[in-house]
């Protein structure tokens, strides 16, 4: 495999990740796993700089938003951390410093447990709290103000004067273990299926339409930094930081540690390690800053991404040793054939493990793990365990590599395997496993949003030949729902309430709850508001729409040969008949900030893809073209422009950076 092949693969494996971690809040590969294609790919690309895509994951922080809330644009970008698992790369992390700044090693070091939570931003103008945000994608979050407002460690007013007039506060927000059992007892109650784990339940809170909502929840917070937007900070050190925060109402991690050396920080790491598991909350390891502020500045940020003043030491994920009973293969919604691994019930962190994530044949492969094998797994905390590797023992037989099968295992069709994909995929878009899958994820909250619609109610209303697809979801009266199983009077015209709701789900959410392959969210609103209604996209050629901004020739594909399939029109033509919207909101209503204006962008931005750049000029009412001409307003430049960037200078255009551009998109009218 090429350079460039592997540096795809690894930005695919990446974003799927990040797509299910950060917007469906159901990861689906370990912290470890992810780590570790991460470092992959960040080493491919710093042997290969010609490799570094605009849209590659190690030039983002985190998942884009989802449009189902306000945006919001950071004051300050909200910054990721490079992690450290071994003694030697935290010295190795000193070192690198220490070439940039010599003090590094007798300034002194600030330690604090790394909560496995939710980053958010807290925005205080003289003191009282005007806007709370997701960190989205550490530059554009969420505005769910509202919601945090809910949570007791928030103060809505500080205390003290002694705080800069503008700044913006970070932290994260959490679910302690009490909470997390609490509200899973009574989703299990309510027939419901219960949360993965306390830091998706917090995620979860924290993005939903209604503040009592999130308030039930019972979230908290730990804050750990400040970023002074108007006005000074008189702390000289990340401790008196700390201090300050407490002092004007903040809680900060109770655990925290000053240290005078990195070989001290070292020593105390095991102690840390050991209180992990007495805590109320979820951990991963220990955040290590360099104490000295002066400092923070001299050593600056890495790639607009990562400060090299501060770095996560991870701890090693729990491990356990069992035997892998059976290899089995699930269907997913798009028809991909997905393996996963029956176990025999081992105990880690906690939790009875009986299954495993495999991800692919091509990782089945890599590692050689085969049924019967004796296998390691790691959990580390998160809710799917994964096979490290097979224990090969001396002198006991294995069994045959395995092969994924010719047909599907859901409904016997022949599969495809397209050239030059790691995953197999049953066509058959009636397939029981596809149906059951799509159902789901068209109800899910980035989709339609049909709330109480989960696996087992899906399931059971299939079961019960109630619907066999998602536009019989419509055709549902709550007197059909009250005949069922664990269906009440008040659940069931819930449920038909929600899925009335969703008619006024823009074109944007059906677009991406219809599964379309390669249609994501971002794709889905790109679409959305260059097309504007689903009549326009069905009509169009393939050739126009490969020219959106931020698409390309394999979507386009992907897109017109779904609706070329009868069945699919069929499809859109009930949906329209049930009533739903079938068009996309204006991006912006007369009067935006950038009506009437044409930018042209090239290059790699410091911290936007080209897909979120896009974005922020049409939702200020912009336009966003892909050739210059004297009309053009501006070419956005970023590293790399190449021919756009003299032709601009040629015809006069003026040239702006990506910080010039968020200027431009915040300014008051």
């Amino acid at each position: 495999m090429s350079p460039a092949e592997q540096a795809a693969r690894l930005r695919e494996q990446i974003e799927r990740a990040n797509n299910a971690y950060y917007i469906h809040d159901a990861p689906e590969i370990s912290d470890a796993e992810y780590d570790r294609l991460f470092r992959e790919l960040q080493a491919l690309e710093a042997a290969n700089p010609d490799l570094q895509s605009p849209d590659s994951p190690t030039l983002r922080v985190g998942a884009i938003t989802t449009g189902a809330l306000p945006k919001y644009t950071h004051k300050r970008p909200m910054l990721s951390l490079a992690n450290a698992f071994t003694a030697e790369e935290l010295a190795e992390w000193e070192e690198r410093n220490a070439r940039l700044a010599a003090e590094v090693k007798t300034g002194g070091y600030t330690t604090e447990i790394k909560i496995d939570g939710a980053a958010v931003s807290l925005t205080y103008e003289n003191g009282r709290l005007v806007m709370g945000a997701t960190r989205g994608n550490g530059t554009i979050g969420e505005d769910i103000t509202a919601n945090l407002r809910t949570i007791p460690d928030i103060p809505l007013l500080l205390k003290g004067k002694n705080y800069p007039k503008v700044m913006e506060v970070r932290g994260e927000v959490y679910m302690p273990y009490a909470s997390f059992t609490r509200i899973n007892k009574e989703r299990e109650k309510d027939g419901e299926a219960p949360f993965a784990n306390p830091r998706n339940s917090a995620a979860g809170g924290l993005r939903q339409l209604d503040p009592a909502l999130t308030k039930k929840r019972r979230l908290r917070m730990f804050v750990f930094a400040v970023e002074p937007i108007e006005g000074r900070l008189s702390a000289r050190t990340h401790w008196d930081e700390l201090d300050l925060l407490s002092q004007w109402g903040f809680q900060v991690e109770p655990n925290r540690k000053r240290f005078k050396t990195l070989g001290d920080v070292q020593a105390g790491i095991d102690d840390y390690e050991a209180k992990i598991a007495e805590l109320d909350f979820q951990a991963d390891g220990v955040v290590v800053k360099v104490d000295s502020l002066q400092l923070h500045s001299e050593l600056g940020v890495i790639g607009g991404r990562e400060p090299r003043w501060a770095i996560a030491r991870k701890f090693a994920p729990e491990v356990a040793e069992t035997r892998l009973l059976k290899i089995r293969v699930n269907v997913g919604r798009t028809g991909a054939l997905n393996p996963y691994a029956e176990l025999e019930p081992v105990q880690v962190s906690g939790v009875t493990v009986t299954s495993a994530t495999l991800h692919n044949e091509e990782l089945i492969a890599t590692k050689d793990i085969r049924e019967g094998d004796k296998v390691e797994i790691i959990r580390a905390g998160e809710v799917i365990p994964q096979i490290v590797r097979p224990i090969i023992e001396p002198g006991v037989e294995r069994g045959p590599e395995f092969r994924m099968p010719d047909k599907c295992p859901r409904c016997g069709t022949p599969v495809e395997h397209p050239e030059g994909e790691a995953m197999r995929f049953c066509p058959n878009v009636s397939c029981p496993g596809r149906v059951l899958e799509g159902i789901v994820h068209f109800a899910s909250r980035d989709a339609m949003d049909i709330r109480g619609l989960g696996y087992e109610r899906v399931r059971q209303l299939l079961d019960e030949k109630l619907i066999e697809n998602v536009a019989d979801l419509y055709d549902l009266t709550a007197d059909q729902l009250i005949e069922l199983e664990r269906f009440a009077t008040q659940s069931a015209e819930q449920l038909v309430a929600a899925i009335t709701a969703s008619k006024e789900r823009p074109l944007s959410s059906l677009l991406f709850g219809l599964g379309i392959r390669h249609v994501g969210k971002t794709v889905a609103v790109l679409l959305a508001r260059r097309f504007g209604t689903m009549k326009a996209l069905m009509k169009a050629a393939e050739g126009g729409i490969a020219g959106v901004q931020g698409i390309g020739p394999t979507i386009a594909e992907a897109i017109t040969g779904f609706f070329a399939e009868e069945r699919n029109r069929l499809l859109v033509e009930r949906l329209d008949q049930a009533g739903l919207t079938l068009k996309e909101p204006k991006a912006a209503a007369g009067g935006g900030r950038l009506e009437g204006q044409t930018y042209v962008i090239t290059g790699t931005l410091p911290t936007l893809s080209r897909a979120e750049a896009t974005s922020l000029i049409e939702e200020a009412g912009g336009r966003v073209s892909g050739s210059i001409s004297k009309k053009t307003t501006a070419l956005v430049a970023g590293e790399d422009a190449g021919s756009k960037l003299e032709k601009a200078k040629e015809l006069g255009v003026e040239v702006i950076d990506e910080a010039t551009l968020m200027n431009r998109v915040r300014q008051k009218q």
